[in-house]
């Protein structure tokens, strides 16, 4: 039975490296390129498949440091992170941040309550909810106008759509990595920042090992 692949974020300046430890760990690496991935095939059968950040293409030669100069931030792109208790929201030159906001909101817990009590605490949780996501919108709205590359975004699922349904973000192209953040924070964001410049490595090593 084949493993699973296990997902890995590469940091740029951390690549060549990355594939020298592998080689390291399962022996000579054959390296090619296809469907725009860089593909390792070791010697005991382990695998890794390794992508550009923001949905770029890779067409260079079937090396390492090739592969690693291609990574390129964008001179324009976004960053949105969204939970209930909190947004974030960047535009970015290449690594640099050029505007942000973070903004924390106030979203009830679960109760155990019973009855009418817990309908009115249900309703009251959501209305909370829904006014940190038209409050996310409105800073992304304003932020991320005109944007001309991608936006990478992570937190909840379900909360990123509720903001991206917004008539005023519709435009904006979403690009993996999705992002798995806690609460968004100015360090969060920071982070965040640089995990959507990383490298993309699917890995299975050969018996399923870690």
């Amino acid at each position: 039975m084949t493993a699973a692949p296990r997902p890995v974020l590469v940091p740029a300046e951390r690549w060549s490296r990355w594939v020298s430890n592998f080689r390291d760990r399962h022996g000579p690496t054959a390296l090619v390129v296809d469907s725009g991935a860089l593909r390792g095939a070791a010697e005991d059968g382990s695998t890794f498949t390794a992508r550009l950040p923001f949905a770029e293409q890779y067409a260079g030669p079937p090396d390492a440091a090739s592969f690693g100069a291609a990574v390129v931030a964008p001179a324009d792109w976004g960053l949105l992170l969204v939970r209930k208790g909190g947004f974030a929201v960047a535009r970015l030159a290449g690594p640099a941040f050029v505007a942000s906001k973070v903004g924390q909101r106030h979203v009830q817990g679960r109760t155990k309550a019973g009855g009418q009590s817990q309908q009115r605490f249900a309703r009251r949780r959501d209305n909370q909810a829904r006014q940190a996501y038209e409050a996310a919108a409105e800073h992304a709205a304003r932020i991320l106008s005109g944007l001309a590359g991608p936006v990478v975004t992570g937190g909840d699922r379900g909360a990123v759509e509720e903001v991206l349904a917004d008539p005023r973000l519709r435009a904006l192209e979403a690009v993996e990595p999705w992002l798995p953040v806690p609460d968004p924070r100015r360090a969060v964001l920071e982070e965040a920042a640089h995990a959507a410049c990383a490298v993309r490595v699917d890995v299975v090593n050969a018996g399923g090992g870690t």
